[in-house]
């Protein structure tokens, strides 16, 4: 096993080589940079340098007519300037924002490539962090930060010839002094680096703390737990509060080695360049000049000083951001597959086996046959594995043993794509968009014409409801279709599946956020949309799955029973059981715990079924 040492490095390697990577691609607009700066650097070098010529030449010379020529000449150096910090701001500015930008679109895309069980197990605010927090910290490599400290290092380099020039023997000890200075530097940049990665990592998840707490506004007033959440959310924002002061510590120390470098350099001035001038080595013109060449030293230090904790704190970003686009994506393999044609829909379960943490198997064994155009309803406890069983069916899982086939061809060997877009879904809790009704019925079919939306809407039966509303279809739902009842929202949702016109279609408890009345309405638009599709049904109201071909009543993970609802009955078992208490039929049964009880047809168990008739 890498010990803890050598991974920091190779990791530390990988980020500079997408750091380097990340450079070379926006070279063009760093070029122009570079240029620009070179430009307004060399321009900044025309004040400090008139100082000598004005000390030495103009003024002991009296030379009164050079005067406007020198300030000419620093008047033009300072235009040049600004024109120069105008555009370098601007070019770089932009290919910054432009990177960040795409960036930010890459990570997206890939992220949205991975499997659920990635979203299953990771926070919003992460997710949110790793595209929005991460990708900007790399304004400081493509923008004017990378840009800025390659102008100080010019700069720092040419005043450094010039100091050596006017006076080698201050100038080395000087330059031990800064070099000492920059030790402490790099020390304190490869301290901040963790606790910059470390604050992303905080923020990101009281920030996810907080989305859930708004987005369970409702729960939270309920249950008066808005004490609880104020105390979760104050533990992580003191949690980040400690990081960003740890933070500041180090910047203020680095600040306080910098002022003391600085004083120490002064004292060298004072000392040395007043020896120097007494004894003539040295001019006041001389003198004067290198300090303001010993400013162009120590100031860019200062500027790298800050400088580099932005890098540090981008090459941070850019480390958690490997991490997401180093996850491997559930359909890495799609380009070397075959594409899907359009399938019939015959499903077979071939001794599948399934478990979400090893050795805690959640399937066992599950083997049975769903063809084409059936319908397959799944009855059972809470935790017997129907909905994992449509997960596998949606290809968000794979099963560690046996296969799931669609027409013969193994899911595993499938596009996901093409697989996924003859596939409608119908869930119990189900997700709108903060859109319009049409919008969120179109979801399923960009392309669709707002005939076919309305269509869709008519065989839900939306119109009862959108009727009442002075917008129609477009009026906005809210953030998850709040503005919509349960109801309401479930309607939507099988318009949406009902547009697209789906192959294989899942019906997760679709009918259970209905009223009575409500679910009469669409009873006739679910039975036109399973017409001639594969169609798997969970479904705790066992009257709504009475017409299905087959029953599969699923126990721990296994089927223990299958068949027709009347068959089912017949057996006297588990489903029998469900049947009879779903029914209030327990009770007689237990009175009567010797006789095998069969209803009547006038029971009230048949006379429900027949009242509200099967999906």
């Amino acid at each position: 096993m890498a010990s803890p040492e050598k991974k920091n490095r190779v990791t530390g390697e990988v980020v500079w080589r997408e750091a380097r990577e990340l450079v070379w691609a926006h070279r063009g607009k760093l070029s122009v940079g570079v240029l620009l700066m070179v430009v307004n650097r060399l321009a900044g070098l025309v004040l400090p340098t008139s100082s000598k010529f004005l000390i030495d030449r103009v003024l002991p010379q009296h030379r009164a007519d050079l005067l406007l020529e020198l300030a000419l000449a620093v008047g033009l150096a300072t235009l040049v300037q600004a024109a120069t910090s105008f555009g370098l701001s601007q070019v770089m500015s932009i290919a910054a924002q432009r990177a960040i930008t795409e960036l930010r679109k890459s990570v997206q895309e890939h992220m949205l490539r991975l499997p659920v069980s990635y979203f299953d197990s990771t926070k919003t605010g992460v997710l949110i962090s790793r595209i929005m927090s991460d990708a900007e910290g790399i304004r400081n490599l493509v923008g004017t930060g990378i840009v800025q400290l390659l102008g100080g290092l010019m700069t720092a380099s040419i005043a450094l010839g010039v100091l050596f020039w006017l006076n080698w023997k201050m100038t080395t000890i000087t330059l031990v002094v800064l070099m000492a200075f920059g030790g402490v530097m790099a020390a304190a940049f490869n301290r901040l680096r963790p606790i910059f990665r470390q604050r992303s990592a905080i923020n990101a998840e009281v920030s996810g703390r907080l989305a859930e707490t708004v987005g369970g506004i409702r729960l939270v007033k309920t249950y008066t737990a808005e004490r609880r959440e104020r105390q979760v959310f104050g533990k992580g924002v003191h949690k980040l509060f400690r990081n960003v002061a740890a933070t500041i510590t180090a910047i203020s120390w680095v600040t306080a080695v910098t002022t003391v470098i600085i004083g120490i350099v002064g004292m060298l001035l004072i000392v040395m360049g007043g020896r120097a001038i007494l004894s003539g080595q040295m001019t006041l013109g001389d003198f004067i000049m290198y300090v303001f060449f010993i400013g162009l030293v120590a100031a860019p230090l200062v500027q790298i000083a800050s400088i580099g904790t932005q890098v540090s704190e981008a090459f941070a970003g850019l480390d958690r951001i490997r991490e997401v686009r180093g996850l491997a994506t559930e359909d890495a393999g799609d380009a070397q597959r075959r594409p899907v044609p359009m399938i019939d829909g015959d499903v077979l379960f071939d001794d599948v086996s399934f478990s979400y943490v090893p050795d805690v198997p959640v399937l066992q064994d599950i083997s049975f046959h769903a063809p084409a155009g059936s319908t397959t309803a799944l009855v059972g406890s809470s935790g017997s594995g129907k909905s994992t069983m449509l997960s596998l069916i949606l290809a968000f899982n794979r099963p560690q043993i046996g296969r799931v086939l669609v027409d013969g061809m193994d899911l595993t060997t499938l596009r996901l794509r093409d697989y996924r877009s003859q596939l409608g879904v119908v869930l119990q809790d189900n997700f709108l968009f903060d859109g319009t009704i049409a919008e969120n019925v179109a979801f399923s079919k960009p392309g669709a014409t707002r005939t076919e939306i309305l269509a869709a809407a008519g065989l839900a039966h939306c119109d009862e409801f959108v009727s009442r509303f002075t917008e129609g279809y477009d009026t906005v739902v809210g953030e998850r279709g709040v503005k919509l009842s349960g109801g309401q929202r479930q309607r939507v949702a099988i318009a949406r599946a009902i547009l697209a016109d789906p192959r294989i279609l899942i019906l997760d408890e679709a009918t259970s956020s209905l009223d009575s009345e409500s679910e009469e309405l669409i009873r006739d638009g679910l039975r036109r949309l399973r017409t001639g599709r594969t169609t798997f049904v969970i479904a705790h109201r066992l009257s709504t799955i009475a017409s299905a071909d087959q029953i599969l009543v699923l126990e721990g993970g296994r089927i223990v029973e299958r068949g027709t609802q009347p068959q089912l009955l017949a057996l006297n078992g588990r489903y029998r059981q469900l049947y009879d208490k779903q029914y209030g039929l327990e009770t007689d049964r237990f009175i009567n715990p010797g006789e095998d009880f069969t209803p009547e047809p006038d029971s009230p168990a048949v006379a429900a079924v027949q009242t509200r008739g099967p999906l």
